[in-house]
């Protein structure tokens, strides 16, 4: 049985005879004047104009003086019809292969055609070759069908050319996010984007990258939120400003978190979270629809409907209503006491918001939504704005199918009570909770110049996934994997070093 290695042997024999023939393997340049989908989609008025496409071949025949062509481009693919008597003869110089050439391509190969719009004998749309020429020489044979998890993953670009529908996802990924910005700049928002790397990072809580500028010769972190520079933004002046990019959070992987993940998060000067929340639900139907078409979902064991009204809920009534724990009055032993008999693990790093936090979300995995949690405890929300009571704040979050896929809030713009919950989230970060957040005195010191009310708001591209259908893994292109090297490609490059 041929093996890879077998495979690319012959590959390399047919670069080789291409090379002596003159003919250069890889050109800079391509003369496409039509998608394949064009030809197919447009054929009544296409039909006999001369047109030239490009794509990677997937299926060759030769049958004596005929042979047939599929190629593919990111449009679809289209049918090459070459005549002997109508094909040009090779013209080294132009990258020109006559038939006689033929046997040296390859599927997986990209080739251009140009010739006539026709339809054969049979009724199959197809170009009438003249021309044909060779745009890039595959090595190694693309394979017809790719289901192993852990080959899709680390070959990603083979998995995307086999199997389309994972392409197309990417494409809706990325109308996702065009949407997304569409609706914030028709709505007045300008786009920064915010540093990357910074001295202090903050803005949620969640254990950060670290690294080291040797510029500087300081270390930095890789942000996990996008929130404190924008912040710092609207007491520079901006009114209604927003991000979208790479964040970082160093935890484990899980079918709704990733490492690295894209973000957007916006603020909105003068805007409270009543407003918010109504302009909240106008984005997400907006972007949603924009993305996918439709409204209505069926994700997992939840039917999704998000024209239906978007309930409120209440933090601490759902609590209590499900554990019977009033969580402004009761003792971190209540807390373990409910965790434990509801299966949940008690860490010794868990304090009184965590435990609260871990029952939340065992509520939540059956909450088909939408539903607007409402009403956070201050002790859970350090950087939200209290409400009059004193001990919930202006946060809202939507919690759809079984998750929160955002994180809103009327935003902290008091000093003096910043400063006390960044030293609050300091001690907790000094007595070993690695996720507590660190006191950033110069954006405290910006509260001190005065930051206007606002709101904010964020998602990130899980909100995507859960409506894909996928686990974080399968919605990002190119997602993180332990580095190997696996013995085919050892066998292959025997002669270059690999780590």
């Amino acid at each position: 049985m041929a093996t890879l290695q077998d495979y690319r042997d012959e590959r390399l024999r047919k670069l080789s005879e291409l090379k002596e023939l003159g003919v250069n393997p890889y050109p800079a340049t391509s003369h496409r004047t039509h998608m394949t989908d064009d030809i197919v989609k447009q054929f009544a008025e296409l039909e006999g104009q001369t047109v030239t496409v490009a794509g990677r071949i997937v299926g060759l025949r030769k049958f004596g003086k005929l042979a047939f062509i599929v190629v593919r481009d990111q449009s679809g693919q289209v049918q090459l019809f070459l005549n002997t008597q109508d094909v040009a003869p090779l013209e080294a110089s132009r990258g020109v292969l006559g038939m006689e050439q033929l046997p040296l391509l390859d599927t997986g190969d990209f080739v251009e055609a140009t010739g006539p719009v026709i339809k054969t004998k049979t009724g199959e749309i197809s170009v009438g070759v003249h021309t044909l020429r060779l745009l890039t020489k595959s090595l190694r044979p693309m394979p017809t069908e790719l289901t192993d998890k852990e080959q899709r993953l680390r070959r990603r670009y083979v998995d995307m050319a086999v199997n389309q529908d994972v392409r197309e996802r990417f494409v809706r990924r990325s109308r996702f996010w065009q949407a997304t910005r569409e609706y914030l700049n028709q709505s007045g928002f300008i786009e920064v984007n915010v540093p990357v790397l910074e001295h202090t990072t903050g803005g949620a809580d969640a254990n950060p990258f670290s690294t080291h500028m040797d510029a500087l010769d300081q270390d930095f972190y890789l942000r996990i939120s996008h929130e404190l520079p924008l912040k710092r933004l609207l007491g520079a002046g901006f009114e209604k400003v927003y991000d979208i990019g790479p964040r970082f959070r160093n935890e484990n992987y899980s079918d709704e978190h990733l490492p690295e993940h894209v973000a957007m998060e916006f603020y909105w000067a003068y805007c409270d979270w009543q407003q918010g929340m109504s302009f909240m639900e106008g984005l997400m139907k907006y972007v949603l629809k924009e993305t996918f078409g439709t409204l209505q979902f069926k994700l997992g064991k939840f039917d999704i409907d998000l024209e239906d009204k978007w309930e409120q809920w209440d933090y601490a009534e759902t609590i209590q209503k499900r554990y019977g724990i009033d969580i402004y009055n009761c003792r971190l032993e209540d807390i373990q006491k409910a965790l434990k008999d509801n299966n949940l693990e008690v860490e010794k790093a868990d304090n009184k918001a965590r435990g609260i936090d871990k029952l939340w979300k065992k509520i939540r995995k059956d909450v088909a939504g939408p539903v607007w949690l409402v009403n956070t405890p201050l002790f859970i929300s350090p950087l939200a704005k209290q409400n009059p009571d004193g001990r919930t704040t202006q946060r809202f979050q939507a919690v759809i199918a079984g998750s929160e896929l955002t994180n809103d809030f009327s935003e902290l713009n008091d000093p003096i009570d910043q400063l006390n919950r960044f030293v609050e989230q300091q001690q907790m970060r000094d007595a070993g909770d690695e996720e507590a957040m660190m006191l950033d005195i110069d954006f405290v010191e910006m509260l001190e110049y005065g930051m206007p009310p606002a709101c904010g708001f964020s998602y990130s591209e899980r909100l995507f996934w859960i409506f894909e259908g996928v686990s974080a893994r399968e919605g990002v292109p190119f997602p993180q994997l332990r580095h190997e090297i696996d013995e085919t490609t050892k066998a292959v490059y025997p002669d270059v070093k690999l780590t």
